[in-house]
């Protein structure tokens, strides 16, 4: 085949594969966010109902991740042991389930335990899907799909947010409260998803009824070339212990653990931050709009970046720094319009570390261990946001300062910074040895 023929037939492939998983899997991670942080939502009338203090939703918030942690790399193994259609089918019913059954929780002990089933339910769900996309999507491709695949999280709460608050006015209908029918109604979609993804989601390319014989042939040969040349290159196997022992996981969940507690705890506490200003839930609901608006475009946008230059660590490290610097600059204004820009920095720095991301992860971690070095990476980074978000509500209640509050996510993406460069700089030393061996030609 010519090297035209063999573009055309790459480009063709691909736009099918895009087009067929990639709309369906936003879906269902914006229903699965939503579901994840609509109590954010609910707590601006919930936590009165309940006798919810600060301290109280923070730490019932945070079981969420307890839960996570202690599921995700199991379920990441099953979803590899059993196929991604029939697991994704699973977690997305179990979590819908839950979802409903969370609108009757009667207080604290409650409300706990719902959220700790919560994240035993959808645990697996992201990094399945991360690792789902590394059986369809060769690597060049990896930042711009995982950004498109995880701009489900600010579009959650782009569009989650106005839908919520006026969820919230439907308070006394059918004897149940506004919270409650907020909780049921953006739950009920989780469950519909699962049932389809039995019928929409083929687990690998040889099932993929809609691609021809020649793109299946082409996807698979190019899919195996590039596990086959990582492979070379490490000599670790995919055993947990060995994914626990290696130091690129932990360096990669440090790094992570930034983003992800960011992207939760604001999730979660933005609303309260917003109408602690004096807005009504419907104002709370249209300005919390505004800067996951903005993230959901510049996301695409960086991901799409990072991919045509190639370039990964400065990709990843920008956008945190952006996030740690916009945080700390939150201390210094106590006006609302300051404070929704700043917090618009946060997320579009935050947002826009997640394709460039998850493409070094795959890149650095060896074939064999891909499966449980997501998961892990995924876990140990849910550690400390379940930890963060359990913190913020204590620093809330105790400070009465919001800003003060989020300083630990502010010291958390730093951090994060500071090791993707160290991480580049090892990966510059590398290749420096690599080619002062390579013998002269």
């Amino acid at each position: 085949m010519t090297a035209p023929d063999n573009a055309a037939l790459e480009a063709a492939t691909m736009r099918k594969v895009g087009l067929r998983l990639i709309p369906f899997l936003v879906l269902c991670y914006f229903i699965a966010y939503v579901d994840r942080v609509n109590v954010g939502f609910a707590a601006l009338t919930m936590n009165k109902d309940l006798g919810l203090s600060a301290t109280a939703f923070g730490v019932g918030s945070g079981l969420f991740f307890v839960a996570y942690v202690i599921f995700e790399v199991p379920s990441n193994l099953a979803l590899e042991k059993v196929g991604a259609r029939f697991w994704i089918a699973r977690i997305m019913i179990t979590w819908g389930l839950v979802g409903v059954g969370t609108a009757f929780v009667t207080g604290a002990v409650s409300f706990s335990i719902a959220r700790f089933l919560l994240g035993a339910a959808e645990a697996g769900f992201f990094p399945g899907v991360i690792l789902y996309l590394t059986y369809w999507f060769p690597k060049k491709y990896r930042a711009r799909i995982v950004a498109m695949f995880m701009v489900a999280i600010p579009l959650s709460s782009f569009f989650g947010s106005p839908i919520s608050a006026a969820l919230l006015t439907l308070d006394g209908a059918g004897s149940l409260r506004g919270w409650q029918w907020l909780l049921i109604l953006e739950a009920i979609p989780a469950i519909l998803l699962g049932i389809a993804t039995l019928v929409v989601l083929p687990s690998k390319p040889a099932e993929a009824k809609f691609l021809t014989p020649e793109q299946k042939g082409w996807l698979e040969g190019r899919l195996e070339m590039e596990r086959q040349a990582a492979s070379a290159g490490h000599s670790g196997h995919g055993s947990i212990w060995s994914v626990l022992t290696s130091k690129h996981v932990w360096l990669l969940a440090v790094i992570y653990a930034g983003s992800s507690a960011t992207s939760n705890t604001l999730s979660l506490w933005m609303p309260q931050i917003l109408k602690s200003f004096g807005l009504t839930n419907v104002q709370t609901g249209l300005l919390n709009m505004i800067p996951f608006g903005i993230a959901s475009v510049f996301m695409i946008f960086w991901g799409l970046r990072a991919d045509k230059s190639g370039e990964r660590i400065w990709s990843t490290a920008l956008p945190l720094a952006l996030t740690a610097t916009s945080f700390a600059l939150t201390l210094t204004t106590s006006s609302l319009s300051v404070t929704l820009f700043l917090l618009s920095l946060v997320l579009l720095g935050n947002y826009a570390i997640k394709g460039p991301f998850f493409a070094l992860a795959t890149e650095i971690l060896p074939p064999a261990s891909a499966a449980a070095g997501i998961a892990a990476i995924n876990t140990l980074a849910h550690l400390g946001t379940g930890a963060v978000t359990s913190l913020i509500g204590t620093l809330r209640h105790q400070t009465g300062s919001f800003p003060l509050a989020l300083l630990p996510l502010c010291f958390l993406t730093a951090t994060g910074a500071c090791l993707v460069l160290w991480i580049g700089r090892e990966q510059s030393r590398q290749k420096q040895a690599g080619d002062a061996a390579a013998p002269a030609r």
